[in-house]
């Protein structure tokens, strides 16, 4: 299934504050066990608002890329009904919350959410340092249906997205890339929330500690920081062995694994018709792509 995709990208992304961002890393690859490559960024690093204008020059030349994005593109809503309080009136599907995010914070500069977690009512559903929310849930906080199903199923560990503390922290990620994927609405569809275009390219979710499993690393190794480990979970996927980069971060090979990892799966239906994804689901909390 979508055998048409002929480019295969990975974006680790990131929601710190700033324009040029270190935790964005950007990877491609072509058919075959063409090696992943990174992407040189526009300047000094890549900014949100630089990943935003290649994402729309690949649509613009009809690329046809399936493009996955390291962040959640909505916050919990089927455990409750709604993205924050149970019964409130805020929005009812993604891009309703997009618009209410970039509401919040269009007058923010590089695509920031500081204006939306420091929210005199919206910060009481997160997590923030020194200042948990008293409506944030106990423990690890809401989840979307996908990530339970990588927590208790794929015995992954996904974070929430009212969670703003500490290493493993998405909230900030996902909210950045709301506001993207708001500025991206219309011009390039996003699976599932989406049908799979005819042409051009495509938006998935992916989660880089999938592909890390799927390249032989077990719990607690899904990071790679050398060349060498690198090449051998590459060769997992059947891709061949990368060109020497400048600095072997997570960000850099998660992207790059990430990217061989779209190609090998790429074509696998089961993933494209996961259990459990209904219309509801693809409109109010979208599914992250490789969980089935």
């Amino acid at each position: 299934m979508n055998a048409r995709f002929t480019r295969f990208v990975a974006i680790d992304w990131s929601g710190a504050r700033g324009e040029y961002q270190k935790g964005i890393a950007v990877a491609q690859c072509g058919l075959g066990q063409e090696a992943p490559r990174l992407v040189t960024p526009p300047g000094r690093a890549w900014s949100r608002g630089a990943a935003l204008d290649w994402i729309v020059a690949l649509a613009e030349a009809r690329v046809p890329a399936l493009i996955g994005l390291d962040l959640s593109p909505a916050l919990p809503f089927a455990d409750r009904g709604a993205y924050f309080s149970e019964g409130d009136r805020g929005p009812v599907d993604m891009p309703a919350l997009w618009a209410m995010i970039e509401a919040y914070a269009d007058a923010e500069p590089h695509f920031g959410v500081t204006t939306v977690v420091d929210h005199p009512e919206l910060a009481r559903h997160f997590r923030r340092h020194r200042a948990c929310g008293d409506l944030f849930q106990a423990g690890r906080g809401r989840l979307r249906l996908c990530e339970t199903r990588q927590l208790e199923a794929m015995r992954l560990s996904p974070s929430s997205c009212f969670n703003l503390v500490g290493a493993a922290q998405v909230g900030k990620s996902s909210l950045t890339g709301m506001r993207v994927l708001h500025a991206l609405a219309g011009r390039v569809p996003l699976w599932p929330l989406d049908p799979v275009p005819a042409e051009g390219p495509l938006l998935v979710e992916i989660y880089t500690s999938i592909a890390a499993r799927a390249a032989g690393l077990g719990p607690g190794r899904s990071k790679l920081r050398d060349p060498l480990a690198l090449d051998r979970a590459l060769a997992e996927l059947h891709a061949s062995p990368h060109a020497p980069i400048a600095r072997y971060d997570d960000h850099a090979t998660d992207a790059l694994l990430s990217a061989a990892w779209l190609r090998r799966h790429a074509g696998d239906s089961a993933l494209w018709h996961p259990e459990g994804l209904t219309p509801d689901l693809a409109r109010t909390e979208g599914w992250t792509f490789g969980v089935r």
